[in-house]
């Protein structure tokens, strides 16, 4: 059925519940899960310094918590904390690394938001060059 899968993660409440989701797909289907964290890139840097972000704290430890997730239930599992724009590194993280299954969460915003921001699980489902399953 699947032989690579990943789960886009930023954390939030969505998120948790898609990785606890991921986990449980990932054991049932003796998977291997890699997880893909976004350090989202300001969208016009103030300065030089800002497009060369340090490593965020947050994310590495949301990485560890993770992988604990996944040990305790005997699946293997590999983060991945890159910098970018969330949907284009996600789908270029996607095509590099021959993923067949991506797991993203749902994370319920407004009407007036989605229509004038968007949703990054939306645009996922729309480009995602692999099957894409949403957690609610």
């Amino acid at each position: 059925m699947f032989r690579k899968m990943l789960i886009a993660n930023d954390g939030s409440k969505g998120g948790e519940h898609a990785l606890s989701a991921a986990i449980d797909l990932a054991r049932r289907l003796e998977l291997d899960l890699h997880m893909i964290y976004v350090e989202e890139l300001p969208k016009i840097p103030a300065t030089v310094g800002e497009v060369f972000v340090v490593e965020n704290d947050a994310a590495q430890r949301y990485a560890a918590h993770a992988k604990v997730q996944a040990l305790a239930q005997n699946v293997k599992f590999e983060a991945h904390v890159i910098e970018g724009h969330a949907v284009p590194s996600i789908v270029d993280f996607i095509q590099q690394g021959g993923y067949d299954l991506l797991v993203v969460g749902f994370m319920g915003h407004s009407a007036l938001y989605n229509r004038i921001i968007g949703s990054t699980t939306d645009r996922l489902v729309e480009l995602a060059p692999c099957n894409v399953m949403v957690i609610k």
